[in-house]
C-alpha cells in the first residue's frame, strides 16, 4: 500500500478542485490589490528602507521556522549593507549575509531562469562551512546515500516519522520534472496557486541534505514575484507561516500522505497568504515611519555611531529602552567615551532628532518622531 504521495502512480500529476478555491483565491487578490494601492498611494514603491524592513522580517522568520534564531541586529546590518543603506556597523555574519543574498536573488532577479545550478547555489549559500550544526552535509548538490530521508520528531527510541522523501537515486528525474513544470506553468497556472504548488512539490521531493524549507520559501517568493512583477515584498509570508507553524506542518504531513489531489494544501496556503497580506499593515506601519524618519533627516550630517543608536531606537519602538536612552547607554552601544556620547547626544537634540528630558543625572533622551524641529 502506498504511504506517501510520491509513491502513487499519478505522481507528480497534482490536481485540485478549482471550485473550492474560487472564494479564497478571490479574497487573496482583493487584499493584494488593496495592499499595492496603499503602497502606491503613500509613494513607497521600491522604497529601499521599506524593502529592508520586510527583508529583515523574512530573513528572521524563515530561519525561525527551522528552529534557528538569528541575531536581529546582524540581520539588519547585513540587509542594510546589501541594499546600500546606513548600517548598524555590526560585523558581517557570513551565514546571515548569504541567506539575505538568496532572498534578494529570489525577488530582485525573478525574471532569471530557475535552473538546477541556481538552486544548488542557493543551498550552498545557506551552509558556507559545509556543516549543518555539528554535521557535515552535501552542499551545492542533491543529497546522496541509500538511507531513507525522513522527517521525524520525538525523543530517541520513540521517534514519530512524519514523512519519508523519495530516495536519492530518483532526485535528478524528480527535479527535472519540477523545473520543466516551472517553466511551462509560468503564465498558464494562476500565479498564487503556482507558488503554492511549487512550494509543496519541492518540499515533498526534499532534494537537499538540509535547507529544504528555506529554499522552498525562497522559491515561493520567486513565484509570487513572477506573478505580481514586484521586486519588493510588502508582506512576509514566512512570518505568517512561522505564526502558524503547527498548522503548516500538519497540513503538509496530511497532504504528503494523501493522493495527488492537493486541494486541502492549497486552501490552507491561500488562507495563510491572505492573513499575511492582512498582517502587512502592522509591518508597513513600522516600515513607513522608519523610512519617513530617515527621509526627514536625510540632510543631517551624522556619525556612524549616531546612525547606529538611532536605528536601535527605531527598531525598539516607543518605550523600547527601559529607563530611556542615557549618556551611559549611548557610550556603551556605540563604544565611545562618555564625553563623546554627551557631545553627540547634544547634537542630536539640537537637530530635533532627540528630545532631552530631566535634569542632572536623571537626564534621558527620547526619539522625536513627526515634523522636524526648526
Amino acid at each position: 500500500m502506498n504511504q506517501y504521495i510520491w509513491q502513487h502512480k499519478n505522481w507528480p500529476r497534482l490536481t485540485w478542485d478549482s471550485e473550492r478555491l474560487i472564494v479564497p483565491l478571490g479574497e487573496c487578490r482583493l487584499r493584494q490589490g488593496r495592499l499595492f494601492s496603499k503602497v502606491a498611494g503613500l509613494g513607497f514603491n521600491l522604497d529601499p528602507q521599506a524593502q529592508a524592513e520586510i527583508l529583515v522580517e523574512e530573513t528572521l522568520k524563515t530561519s525561525a521556522i527551522e528552529g534557528e534564531l538569528l541575531d536581529a541586529r546582524s540581520v539588519r546590518s547585513s540587509v542594510a549593507r546589501r541594499l546600500g543603506l546606513p548600517s548598524a556597523g555590526m560585523p558581517v555574519d557570513r551565514r546571515i549575509d548569504d541567506l539575505v543574498a538568496v532572498l534578494l536573488d529570489a525577488t530582485l532577479n525573478f525574471d532569471q531562469p530557475l535552473t538546477r545550478d541556481r538552486l544548488w547555489g542557493w543551498q550552498a549559500a545557506l551552509f558556507p562551512s559545509g556543516y549543518s550544526g555539528m554535521h557535515r552535509i552535501k552542499v551545492g548538490g542533491w543529497r546522496e546515500g541509500a538511507e531513507p530521508r525522513q522527517v521525524i520528531s520525538g525523543p530517541v527510541g520513540r521517534e514519530k516519522i512524519h514523512f519519508q522523501a523519495p530516495p536519492a537515486d530518483r532526485l535528478d528525474q524528480e527535479m527535472k520534472r519540477l523545473l520543466s513544470w516551472w517553466d511551462e506553468s509560468n503564465g498558464k497556472v494562476e500565479g498564487i496557486i503556482r507558488a503554492a504548488v511549487a512550494h509543496f512539490w519541492f518540499v515533498t521531493i526534499h532534494p537537499f541534505d538540509d535547507g529544504n524549507g528555506r529554499i522552498a520559501r525562497a522559491l515561493t517568493d520567486l513565484a509570487l514575484a513572477q506573478d505580481d512583477k514586484q521586486r519588493v515584498r510588502y508582506y512576509s509570508l514566512s512570518a505568517q507561516i512561522m505564526a502558524e507553524r503547527e498548522g503548516y506542518y500538519d497540513i503538509l504531513e496530511r497532504s504528503q500522505r494523501g493522493k495527488c489531489d492537493i486541494t486541502g494544501w492549497l486552501e490552507w496556503f491561500l488562507a495563510c497568504f491572505a492573513r499575511a497580506l492582512e498582517r502587512s499593515d502592522e509591518i508597513l506601519n513600522g516600515v513607513f515611519s522608519k523610512s519617513a524618519f530617515w527621509r526627514l533627516h536625510a540632510q543631517d550630517s551624522l556619525t556612524e555611531r549616531q546612525k547606529k543608536v538611532i536605528n536601535r531606537l527605531l527598531d525598539e519602538g516607543p518605550g523600547g529602552f527601559e529607563g530611556g536612552l542615557t549618556t551611559q547607554k549611548y557610550a556603551s552601544m556605540s563604544h565611545c567615551s562618555r564625553a563623546t556620547a554627551f557631545r553627540e547626544l547634544d547634537q542630536l537634540s539640537q537637530l530635533g532628532i532627540l528630545t532631552r528630558m530631566g535634569q542632572g543625572r536623571a537626564v534621558k533622551y527620547e526619539l522625536k518622531l513627526g515634523e522636524k524641529a526648526r
